[in-house]
């Protein structure tokens, strides 16, 4: 079997997978996992942000200590 083929058979095997195997979500469930995940991005970008924040706080006070 050359390289191709292989190719050609896994691409085959991939889209009848897709098509014949998967469950796909229905476009409720799909709403509902998108809105968790914007959440839970939202979340995580705040908890970044805030210990951002106290790095940013707390190393300019230490930079004041060794500045003096």
């Amino acid at each position: 079997m050359s390289y191709f083929q292989k190719i050609d058979s896994y691409v085959r095997e991939a889209y009848e997978e897709l098509l014949h195997k998967v469950s796909w979500p229905t476009w409720e469930e799909l709403q509902q996992t998108t809105a968790i995940v914007i959440v839970a991005l939202g979340l995580v970008t705040l908890v970044v942000a805030g210990l951002d924040t106290v790095c940013n706080i707390v190393l300019q006070f230490i930079y004041k200590l060794l500045a003096k």
